[in-house]
């Protein structure tokens, strides 16, 4: 163990929207962190939990006087890459919020930054510390490829949601913000490359700026032949019919979540929720009837939310300690953003794309 594992960690927490709240949170409960400050352009009303805490409006400032050992970026997505890499270089290790940045080039800028400087840097992918969904990635690979990829997270919004929803598509896209996670678990089930991506979206409200959209749609190809498409909307026009699709299919059968029907997609912790796992095996028998029933794998007393952001916090202080080799979790960052942001450019070029 490195000296890092003799005395908690002091984190700056930068960010106290949905996200940065919890993971403020999770730093509060867990022994090994210690805040030293929260980040905040405005005041707002906070948890009574993180009520005891100094509250900075200025994250280059904070960083530069309190000398953190760590930073966590839970702030709009177009700070992220500078925020980032401003830490980095003073010695922070990091913690950032999904999209890792808005361009693959500051993407790539903060991996360079992070290898650089020889600190530890871990991206919110918090499907990864999902036990329901690492079952569902395993169950998928066993069946085999080639894939066909079937998910969407639609969100009807209102109020203070659709508020918020409209502040981040000042600079993030739906299919971008969300479609990074399940872009990443379609390249841990695959392993194979994405090769070409199209993308088309449609603006549904004067509400938001003339060249965004709040409504998307990206097919993706694969190089072993795996083809995958995602959808992700915003707003008060959402329909709430089948606004959670995640459905895996092989030559051999396939992998569902099959979603609570009284679950509604503005409940963040629907948005992680498993609930039902179905596995359907396509053999049949001489009859040509199915050889097994399909197999439901209740994922009752699966984490919440709040559980799940603190299991990302107790990785990255376990990342932090043991000197965890990152790299494949920085590189697939990267290559899930990728194919988003190449979705992006399809739907405004009306062509396909790339890779």
């Amino acid at each position: 163990m490195n000296a890092n594992s003799e005395r908690f960690l002091r984190v700056l927490v930068a960010g106290l929207g949905n996200m940065g709240r919890s993971h403020a949170l999770a730093y509060h409960r867990n022994p090994g962190f210690e805040i030293a400050a929260l980040v905040s352009r405005s005041d707002l009303e906070l948890p009574a939990e993180l009520s005891g805490y100094e509250i900075r409006h200025s994250f280059m400032e904070a960083l530069r006087e309190l000398k953190p050992d760590v930073a966590s970026i839970n702030t709009y997505s177009d700070s992220h890459a500078d925020y980032t890499i401003a830490a980095l270089e003073a010695g922070c290790h990091v913690f950032v919020e999904k999209p890792l940045a808005t361009t693959i080039a500051d993407a790539e800028r903060v991996i360079d930054a992070a290898r650089a400087n020889g600190r530890k840097l871990v991206i919110g992918y918090i499907l990864r510390h999902h036990p329901s969904w690492v079952r569902l990635i395993h169950e998928a690979r066993k069946l085999g490829g080639p894939y066909v990829f079937r998910m969407n997270l639609n969100q009807q919004s209102s109020g203070h949601k659709w508020a918020t929803h409209k502040q981040l598509m000042k600079t993030t896209s739906p299919i971008v913000d969300c479609g990074v996670h399940y872009l990443d678990v379609m390249c841990q089930i695959t392993d194979a490359r994405p090769v070409e991506v199209r993308g088309m979206g449609l603006r549904l409200t004067e509400e938001i700026a003339s060249d965004m959209y709040n409504y998307g749609h990206l097919q993706v190809l694969f190089e072993d032949g795996s083809i995958g498409w995602y959808e992700a909307g915003w707003g008060p026009m959402i329909s709430e019919t089948a606004f959670f699709v995640k459905d895996i299919i092989s030559p051999r059968g396939c992998v569902s979540i099959v979603m609570d029907e009284r679950s509604k997609s503005d409940d963040i912790d629907t948005h992680t929720r498993t609930s039902t796992i179905r596995l359907h095996e396509a053999a049949v028998g001489p009859d040509g009837t199915f050889t097994k029933p399909d197999q439901l794998l209740s994922m009752e007393g699966e984490p919440g939310h709040q559980d799940l952001c603190e299991l990302e916090q107790a990785f990255l202080l376990k990342a932090i300690r043991e000197d965890l080799d990152l790299a494949r979790h920085m590189e697939d960052a990267v290559k899930s953003l990728a194919v988003c942001l190449a979705a992006d450019e399809s739907v405004r070029t009306g062509k396909a794309v790339r890779l």
